[in-house]
């Protein structure tokens, strides 16, 4: 990778902070900024540069990262007179977060002329981050996507989608059919104990289905009732509350992702919001056996 280049990280969550480490391994200057500094010092020390605003960190680079948590963070970074817009000028700015097509929109509009876009939300949790695997959905043009996808294969696999906004869209739509499987296994499996099967014979059962990569993937967690947390199911709900806007602003119905939503909430609101996003399962299965007492 080129070291002549300058690339700003701006959002040092859990998966902002390990796309920041790959980048500075592979040879990148790295340039961060963070709402809470601290989270900035273990980067620093690594070798990226500290930026004291968005704006600073824009005007240092010639390509913006933003990986945040949701849209009104996206707003707090990019707009007002410390946010990218104000120091950005003919650079590019990547959108990584899970934001919507909404977000991605406005974002648009509030950056200057001569600065690129694309939207490039990731699939994938914190070992893919850590690994360089994640699968990138890119919207924006494709001249532009041709310019920075070598970069963005530093994270992972990036792929090119459309036009501005499809890569949004495209991981919603990704995200919806990871919850609804989840919720799907969970009702299953709560079935299953209903009807007196072992949860042995479930599974075997549920080998036999399309839900079978599931199975093999979540059973162990299942039957320890511990869920490594890898993605919090607050964000997830949140990105099941951004599927439900889009499917109202585009009038079409999703019952199914609807219920899976609901179940999102329902474990959000007992407790187990800094939990991985997979515990939905072991709420419905907690409700199930409420239910049968």
């Amino acid at each position: 990778m080129s070291s002549h280049r300058t690339v700003a990280v701006i959002g040092l969550g859990a998966m902002g902070s390990r796309i920041a480490r790959r980048l500075l391994a592979a040879g990148e200057q790295v340039v961060v900024w963070n709402r809470t500094p601290a989270k900035m010092t273990p980067l620093v020390r690594s070798g990226a540069l500290l930026a004291a605003t968005p704006a600073e960190a824009a005007r240092a680079a010639d390509v913006v990262l933003t990986v945040v948590s949701n849209p009104p963070a996206l707003r707090a970074v990019t707009e007002g007179r410390g946010g990218i817009a104000a120091g950005i000028g003919a650079a590019t700015l990547i959108e990584m977060s899970t934001v919507g097509t909404a977000a991605v929109q406005r974002l648009a509009r509030s950056l200057p002329a001569e600065a690129g876009l694309l939207d490039a939300p990731m699939l994938g949790t914190l070992t893919e981050a850590e690994k360089g695997t994640l699968r990138i959905f890119v919207g924006g043009h494709a001249s532009l996507f041709e310019r920075w996808w070598r970069l963005l294969a530093v994270l992972g696999t990036p792929v090119h989608i459309g036009a501005l906004g499809t890569g949004a869209a495209a991981k919603l739509v990704a995200n919806g059919a990871l919850f609804g499987s989840l919720a799907l296994l969970g009702e299953g499996l709560a079935l299953a104990e209903a009807l007196g099967l072992s949860r042995e014979s479930a599974y075997a059962v549920l080998r036999d289905t399309p839900l079978a990569a599931q199975v093999e993937r979540r059973a162990a967690a299942i039957d320890r009732g511990v869920y490594p947390r890898r993605f919090a199911l607050e964000l997830a709900r949140k990105d099941a509350d951004l599927i439900a806007e889009s499917a109202a602003e585009t009038r079409v119905d999703l019952p199914l992702l609807s219920a899976a939503r609901g179940w999102l909430a329902r474990a959000d609101s007992a407790g187990r919001g800094r939990q991985d996003y997979t515990a939905l399962i072991a709420q419905i299965l907690h409700a199930a056996a409420e239910a049968r007492r």
